[in-house]
Formats: structure tokens, sequence, C-alpha cells
């Protein structure tokens, strides 16, 4: 019996150093090469431009940046040409540029993050249930934590049709993604979890709106935009057609239609690839660079934004307001946020705060490209896959460590049947002496 026993924890103790092997690996990226080797700038430069120019299907817009300046960039499209100026819908990497207006007003002492955030609406409340609406504070709304279950994901009004007032979608979303609950309400207990809600940026939107008295687009342009220079960004799709608006397209190259948002702060931000640079230049320490710039925040503000708040398969994934992509190497995280939006909008804007190295993406036409591209911005950075990547490998990473996991079973289970085999063969040749 001992000897079966003794069987049985090797195996666990295979599979469980299997699973860890498998996913070390692959959160390390040990079967990836990087596109560059470290510190070729240029050769990373090229490599990217390939793959823009081998998948692009619609336009896109790209910057590259070493040491806080635009070492290179990259423009195409199959229909009107674009460039650095031309506005593109950037879905939700609007959540970030949201955030940083929020930031603005807890460093202006007007809103504090931990406060519930019940204290500070006027126009809407969140619905009574199961769990206390209290516990949902700014910091979780910002860090996705503050137990949420809408699922939010918008899909935005077609031209012609009247677009949702925000209190009526806060209610329940008419536009909500499909398989999304759309009802902004307390369904988890806040703090407890990370879930991905747009609604909670939504609520903060009108959170602006009631403590500010003014509407959200007016307050981020004299806040956020009209600081930094921005002069092509804006969350109203009328006032985005300025003359250099980026056409939509989907996969197929056939032009989209253009969606419009009753929730603005999550995913309506039209903005250029300059002003997306200016934008990350501004999370920059000064002394990263050449020039001194323009800032919203505080140094100490946009570290704390890097502060982790939320973790998912053991990794820390976020913090307020923007994804932790991965480790830098010097105790930060390279930083940013993506967004994705039917039919084929993506775009990514990642930086690394140790270095001044960022990358700016803006696309229509392929649902994945600057996600892709960015992904091996930060793997050519930090040697490490990507949290987004990382998802969208670990499917291939389950299924590796369930084959590895059956195999060890069917090794062990060939193990103790030779050892059966062995000591039923030896009571038989003591019976027969």
């Amino acid at each position: 019996m001992r000897s079966y026993l003794l069987i049985a924890v090797s195996a666990l103790v295979a599979m469980a150093a299997w699973a860890g092997l498998v996913f070390t690996g692959t959160m390390n990226g040990w079967t990836r090469t990087a596109l560059a080797e470290p510190d070729d700038v240029n050769g990373f430069l090229q490599a990217a431009i390939e793959m823009i120019d081998a998948d692009h299907r619609g336009n896109l817009g790209f910057a590259l940046l070493e040491n806080g300046e635009v070492v290179g960039e990259h423009y195409v499209s199959i229909g009107a040409p674009v460039d650095r100026d031309t506005g593109f819908q950037v879905a939700s990497l609007s959540k970030w540029i949201s955030a940083v207006g929020i930031m603005a007003l807890v460093e202006d002492g007007r809103l504090d993050l931990d406060a519930p955030v019940s204290t500070y609406l006027q126009s809407w409340q969140l619905p009574g249930g199961e769990f206390d609406n209290d516990g949902v504070t700014i910091r979780r709304l910002l860090s996705h934590t503050a137990g949420l279950t809408d699922g939010l994901g918008y899909g935005g009004f077609a031209p012609g049709h009247e677009i949702q007032p925000l209190t009526e979608s806060l209610t329940r979303a008419s536009d909500a993604s499909p398989g999304a609950d759309g009802r902004v309400r307390v369904g988890l207990e806040p703090g407890e979890q990370f879930e991905y809600s747009g609604g909670g940026y939504s609520l903060l939107q009108l959170l602006i709106e009631d403590v500010m008295g003014e509407d959200f687009e007016s307050y981020m342009q004299r806040t956020v935009f009209q600081p930094l220079g921005m002069e092509n960004s804006t969350y109203l799709d009328a006032v985005s057609d300025n003359g250099n608006r980026a056409t939509l397209y989907d996969v197929d190259g056939s032009e989209a239609v253009r969606y419009r948002f009753a929730g603005l702060a999550p995913t309506a931000l039209n903005s250029s690839t300059a002003d997306m640079v200016r934008f990350l230049q501004s999370n920059l320490e000064n002394g990263t660079g050449n020039t001194a710039r323009a800032r919203i925040l505080q140094p100490q503000t946009i570290g704390s934004m890097r502060e982790p708040h939320a973790s998912d398969f053991g990794l820390q994934i976020w913090g307020l307001g923007n994804i932790l992509y991965a480790p830098n190497g010097h105790g930060d995280f390279i930083a940013g946020h993506d967004g994705s939006n039917d039919p084929a909008i993506n775009s990514a804007v990642r930086y690394n705060p140790a270095t001044g190295d960022g990358i700016v993406i803006l696309e229509t036409g392929n649902r994945f490209l600057a996600t892709r591209i960015a992904g091996e911005w930060v793997f050519w950075q930090s040697h490490r896959l990507d949290v987004l990547s990382f998802a969208g490998d670990a499917g291939d990473m389950i299924l590796t460590i369930l084959a590895g996991i059956v195999l060890i079973g069917l090794i062990t289970i060939a193990i103790a049947a030779s050892l059966v085999w062995r000591r039923w063969r030896r009571r038989r040749r003591v019976a027969a002496v």
C-alpha cells in the first residue's frame, strides 16, 4: 500500500510541476522570438511596419517612442490618406483618458477615491440589492473591482437613431454588446474580484457632470485636451468630423457604420496619433527625454495609477484606469490601455515609465492588429508576455497542461499496473513452492 501511495503522490507532484512549468514558460514567452534584438529600435520599427503593411485592412496610424521622443511613424490607408492628425475612434482606450479626468478632481480635493460613489451622485443612484452599494467607490470603479455586473461593452447607436440618455443607459443600456447584461448594478461583493465594467465608467462620467455642473465633453476639453494641445480629440462624434477623420472599415475592406454612444467616458473618444503621443508623454517624468512637457497630473498621482488593484490568473493586471501589461524589471509596470469594438476598431497605447519608451497604434479594418503589435512591443521591452497576449494563449496553455496531466496519469497507471503484475507473479511463484 505504501508503494501505491508513493506512486500517487509522485504523480500529483509531477502534474503540479508540469502545470507550473507550462504556466511559467507561457508567461515568459519561452517559445517566442522577439521582433528585434534588445535595444535595436530601428529593427523593431521596421519589423512592426512590415506587420502593418502585410496585415492592415483599412487605415492605421503608428508611432514609436524612445526615451520620450518619437523615433518613427507610419500611416497606411486603403482609402483616403491618413496622417498624424487624423482622428480615429479608439473604443475602450477612452477609459484611460477619462480616468485622468477623474484623478485631476482627486488631486484638487473634489473627490475622495475611497468614498462611496453615491456621495457625489445627484442624477441617478445604483439600485438596491444583495450587496452594500456603499462599497462602490471611485477607486473600485476605476479598477473594475466595484462588483458591477453589467458586462458592458457598448455597441452604440447608428446614424438616424436617437442616443439613449445617460441615466436610462445606466438603468439598462439599449446598445449593450451581445451577451452583456447591460444593467449597472452591484451583483458581486465590492472589492472582492475583477469584473470588467464599461458601465462603471459611464457612472464616472455622470459623477463628473453632477460634481462639476457641466457636461463631460466640456470638462475633458478644459481639463485634459486643451492643456495638452490635443486639438483633434473629442468624445462627441459630431465634433470629430473636422475634415480629417478616419473612415471606419470592416475586416473585408468595406466601409463600416460609425456609431455614437451615450457612454462617452468608456468608449466614445475620437483622437489622433499625434494627440495620443502627447497624452502618453504627459505620463512620463519630465526628466525622460529632452523636453519639459505639459502634464495634467503630478508624477506621484500617475505612479499611483500604476499600483496594482486587480489580478487574474495570479497576475497583477489593472491599476486605476490603466492596464498593467507586464512587470518592467524596475519595480513597476508597462502600462496603458487598448480598445476594441465592432466591426473592426482596435487601438493600443502603452508605455514603459522606466525608459520613457512607448507605442501608439490606432486602426480600423483589423480587429486585433494594434493589440498584436503592441504585444510584440511589450515582449521586446520586457521579455515577458503581456496580459492580453497571455489571455489569448491561455486556451493553448490549458490544453498543453491537460495533455501533460493525462500523459502523467497514463504513465502512473502503467507503473501501478506493472507493480501489481510483479506482485501477482511473485505470489504465484511463492504459492507454487
